[in-house]
């Protein structure tokens, strides 16, 4: 039987996808592309067995295990996890979520209460029914961030921030499963994820109608750190740490 596959088909994924689709771990796979919120409801409700899932998200999987050395990170600015805003930090009343992603939402919160300092409402926001008004703020994640945020007067990268605020990098994703997998299928998805690592100027030609394939590698060289090493696991700690989620301690770190 093959694994069932949660990926998503972001920017700053686009070298695990390409290492997935041109591996011959790719004959052992069923890959379904979704947004990140959905990797995680996949593995939770046992439609998936492996994903790609938001941090903020694990602890709520059954028996959830980090399968891979590799992730996506920020060791600096990240560029495509933003708070987006018409107003500066002190001045911002209420903050428009993208909810396609827990942990940017979480992220925020966080930031706002510990390091901000600032009590803005939240509300919920679909990206997909309108555009945003640059005159509000909103946290853009992903390609949509990359789009849209030299639309605002005030841009606040929420890695580099994170960073400023704990001085340690930040996890977003992790390659998550809900189960015990075989060890030699594990190896052969990592050497996958590799491989994609290793071709990300390829990899980037999937989104050659939506970027500049120079600025898209450019951003995935300087923005997006995949290593999952030691110093990420003790931002990704800490994070969990400053959570209201206490489910933390039920996750198992492969390898």
């Amino acid at each position: 039987m093959k694994v069932r596959v949660s990926a998503i088909s972001y920017l700053n994924t686009a070298p695990f996808v390409y290492g997935l689709e041109n591996h011959p771990v790719s004959g052992m796979i069923e890959i379904e592309f979704v947004p990140p919120a959905v990797t995680a409801a996949k593995l939770i409700s046992g439609e998936a067995d492996l994903g790609l899932v938001p941090v903020a998200m694990i602890q709520k999987i059954s028996n959830p295990v980090i399968v891979s050395n590799y992730c996506i990170g920020a060791e600096g600015p990240v560029a495509s996890v933003l708070l987006c805003s018409g107003r500066p930090l002190e001045k911002i009343e209420k903050i428009f979520l993208d909810t396609e992603s827990r942990t940017s939402v979480l992220l925020a919160r966080i930031l706002c209460e510990q390091y901000w300092k600032i009590s803005p409402a939240f509300e919920e926001y679909n990206f997909g029914k309108s555009q945003p008004d640059k005159s509000l703020s909103y946290i853009l994640i992903g390609d949509k961030a990359l789009k849209h945020a030299s639309d605002f007067e005030f841009v606040y990268d929420m890695a580099e921030e994170w960073i400023k605020f704990k001085n340690l990098p930040f996890v977003f994703a992790c390659w998550t499963a809900n189960k015990d997998l075989d060890p030699a299928f594990i190896a052969s998805f990592n050497d996958a994820l590799k491989l994609g690592l290793d071709n990300l100027e390829r990899s980037v030609e999937r989104f050659s109608n939506e970027f500049d394939p120079g600025y898209a590698i450019k951003y995935l060289r300087e923005n997006i750190s995949y290593n999952l090493n030691a110093d990420k696991r003790a931002g990704l700690s800490e994070f969990w740490s400053l959570a209201p989620d206490e489910l933390k301690s039920r996750v198992r770190w492969f390898g």
